[in-house]
């Protein structure tokens, strides 16, 4: 069966990215490679990290990227981007940040990141950094129902991935029916009644974010099975990957 491997938020982190990378070689059946966005940030080895991206070993997949909150920030940088100023950047993180964006992401790259995709449908899923509402835009388990809904009808998906929040986590819609009505000053409308399918939102985690500790997801789009895969690295911690078995389920 096609397994995908999903990865987001790699923010620069070089190290992390190789140990992702030598653990997804040792699943079987993996046809194709996802990275979510974030997969620049404000570290020093980031030119590195794009320019292995960019040239797979053998043996390894060639990545389908998309645009993350981090590539749109060096967008507005760099004048490419829709905001004239880094204002979100600012207060979110401040100006040493923003400093370090400016220096390890150069021009040359900002203009490469501006051809990358907002997302990607495959099959019956939506793989997406943010939603199709906004690239900053963070499901959780704690979203609602509805919202979840909303954001999975946009594109007709039944599945959709996504790497903003850098939770892993599996939100299962379950299958039923939604009665709309319309009331007026003059009369209520009838009401619609919309059947609904089991649909489900998947957090694909953050490989960069935190030192010694990269998650991300493996998806069998034969059987819609979901598994999240939690890779140790650095100095003192050996080098393991185990399945993290205790995916959260919101229903």
């Amino acid at each position: 069966m096609t397994k995908w491997a999903i990865l987001s938020g790699i923010e620069g982190n070089l190290v992390a990215y190789e140990a992702v990378m030598a653990d997804i070689k040792r699943q079987a059946n993996v046809e194709a490679l996802y990275i979510l966005g974030d997969l620049v940030g404000p570290r020093r080895e980031t030119e590195q990290l794009v320019k292995r991206v960019l040239t797979p070993r053998r043996g390894e997949l060639e990545p389908l990227i998309c645009k993350g909150w981090w590539e749109e920030q060096c967008l507005i940088l760099h004048g490419l981007g829709g905001s004239g100023e880094p204002t979100e950047l600012m207060a979110k993180y401040g100006g040493e940040t923003v400093q370090l964006l400016w220096e390890w992401v150069s021009r040359p790259m900002a203009q490469w990141l501006m051809t990358l995709d907002f997302g990607f449908f495959e099959l019956d899923s939506l793989l997406i950094h943010g939603t199709t509402v906004a690239v900053d835009e963070e499901l959780t388990p704690n979203t609602s129902p509805i919202q979840m809904l909303d954001r999975l009808s946009r594109m007709q998906a039944n599945n959709l991935f996504c790497g903003r929040s850098g939770l892993a986590f599996q939100y299962q819609l379950q299958a039923g029916s939604i009665t709309t009505g319309v009331r007026t000053l003059d009369s209520p409308a009838s009401p619609q009644t919309v059947q609904i399918s089991a649909r489900q939102v998947i957090g694909v985690g953050n490989v960069g974010k935190k030192p010694g500790e990269a998650i991300y997801t493996l998806y069998n789009s034969g059987t819609n099975h979901v598994e999240f895969k939690t890779v140790r690295y650095g100095l003192g911690k050996g080098f393991q990957s185990r399945s993290d078995v205790k995916a959260q389920i919101a229903n």
